[in-house]
């Protein structure tokens, strides 16, 4: 028959702030197993006790997750022993222990009792510290070993700048400097940071505020130590989706706003929305991060103004918008987030397909003849919507097997658009031209609205050089005969770098 787990807070580090409970816990023990001795109360407990620590695994472990996993199943081990075991950690037995969380996931599978006895947190004394009420500010705590990598990028996206900060086990002056790294992504570089150490222990308490860059500069920092962030305002919280909601909002508002801004719908939007678009397609097309980082934001404006314009016609709000690509996006990938298995790519798009058909069939339950071909939005750019139209042709098994049929039937186009004889046929067959020669792409694994946008590029670009070498030797291009021109142009193609 298993003892029992007894899991004792040890309060903030002033062994008067340890409670009655854990006292009385700590009196008639005969040893208490510590997750460290690196604890200002332990110097008060009572002088009886057997003490034994955990502290030699941080010095074995190569890895804090190793640390707690050994230390959990040693308390587990200990807590199978007819007389159980008593385990104390510093402050309050839940806040911020890893240990326990381990401990208690362990004992339920091996069916050991387990007591918590709560403890003063290090949460009471860093407040009184700062004079802050965390529930009034809606003080967020996060631990600031969270922030490490290798994915600072999963914590940031739960760190709110907006509201009050709090850095808990703030260990070392090695995890603040990574804590500092990753907060510099949200908050300006003399944003002040207040640092609290030995919060509520009678001459080791230290508060001191400093700007965010010199956060790992205090040689001080321990295992008693954290920070306090306040909140930044919205028009300094640029980083933030935030702030873009609360800017666009601002600039629609009837009382103050923007008068250009307030007059814009969603019908007029619709040339900038497809103008911002290509802007940032080529911001891809030159391979330029800084220009691609600049239209992505432009892009993201429109997208926040048709869904303000929206909310204040009471079609649907962000939040909505929101939640439907992200619900989109965990139902059609089942096999990341659920129980589906797809063994690759293609049959990923063949899943994905079969997804989006019953998502059709019951948007469409009042037609019986809505076609699979259905939802492709008709203002797409022609090639593109060629493309869009065929490739889900192909996931729906209408498709060549090779590529040469592909290849075949572009030949045969070409022949007939030889041997149209009017306007309305030859109209026609340069049409059926155009879309084998889409298909050709798809197959080749080409995008054909991008290889015609970069043809193009490639052709304003050799043009143009082609003008410059006139202006360096004098010549008027428009006067040079085409076997000239040609000239010039096999000669800015032989200069040029491919593509």
């Amino acid at each position: 028959m298993p003892g029992q787990i007894t899991i004792v807070g040890l309060g903030p580090g002033a062994p008067e702030q340890l409670t009655q409970e854990a006292l009385t816990v700590l009196n008639t023990a005969p040893e208490v197993y510590l997750r460290t001795r690196l604890h200002p109360t332990v110097a008060g407990l009572p002088p009886q006790l057997v003490l034994h620590s955990f502290d030699h695994l941080y010095e074995e472990k190569a890895t804090l997750e190793e640390v707690y996993t050994g230390i959990a199943q040693a308390v587990v081990e200990l807590g199978q022993r007819p007389e159980g075991v008593v385990y104390a950690v510093p402050g309050h037995s839940l806040a911020g222990e890893d240990t326990v969380r381990r401990i208690l996931a362990m004992a339920k599978e091996k069916n050991i009792p387990v007591r918590l006895v709560a403890g003063v947190s290090f949460l009471e004394p860093v407040c009184t510290a700062l004079g802050l009420d965390p529930l009034a500010a809606g003080l967020h705590i996060v631990d600031a070993t969270a922030l490490e990598p290798p994915m600072p990028f999963r914590h940031l996206l739960t760190i709110n700048p907006l509201v009050p900060l709090l850095l808990a086990q703030l260990y070392s002056p090695q995890v603040a400097a990574t804590a500092k790294l990753a907060l510099l992504e949200l908050y300006p570089d003399e944003h002040p940071v207040t640092i609290v150490r030995a919060a509520g222990v009678p001459g080791q308490e230290q508060v001191v505020t400093v700007p965010l860059y010199q956060l790992d500069r205090q040689p001080w920092i321990d295992h008693l130590t954290c920070a306090y962030l306040p909140p930044l305002p919205v028009e300094q919280a640029t980083r933030t989706f935030a702030a873009l909601e609360y800017i666009v909002s601002r600039l629609r508002n009837p009382d103050g706003g923007c008068p250009w801004d307030r007059e814009q719908t969603h019908q007029t939007l619709k040339s900038s929305l497809l103008e911002e678009t290509y802007e940032v397609l080529a911001a891809l097309d030159d391979e330029a991060p800084d220009k691609l980082q600049e239209e992505l934001g432009d892009l993201w404006l429109q997208i926040i103004l048709h869904a303000q314009i929206a909310s204040e016609q009471d079609e649907f709000t962000l939040g909505e918008v929101l939640h439907s690509i992200n619900s989109k996006l965990l139902r059609r990938h089942a096999h990341v987030f659920g129980a589906v298995r797809l063994a690759d790519a293609t049959e990923v798009l063949r899943h994905w397909e079969r997804i989006k058909q019953d998502e059709r069939a019951a948007d469409a339950e009042a037609s019986e003849e809505q076609s699979l071909l259905a939802g492709l939005p008709l203002h797409l750019p022609a090639l593109a919507y060629s493309q869009a139209v065929q490739e889900r042709a192909a996931r729906l098994g209408f498709d060549w097997r090779e590529l040469d049929g592909v290849l075949s039937v572009v030949a045969d186009e070409l022949a007939e658009l030889r041997a149209a004889s009017s306007a309305d046929e030859r109209r026609a067959e340069f049409g059926d031209v155009l879309f084998a020669l889409v298909n050709a792409a798809r197959w080749l694994g080409l995008d054909a609205e991008e290889t015609l946008r970069l043809a193009n590029r490639r052709f304003v670009r050799r043009f143009q050089a082609m003008e410059a070498l006139c202006r360096e030797r004098g010549l008027d291009f428009a006067r040079l005969s085409f076997e000239e021109q040609n000239a010039l142009w096999d000669e800015v193609k032989r200069k040029e770098e491919w593509p």
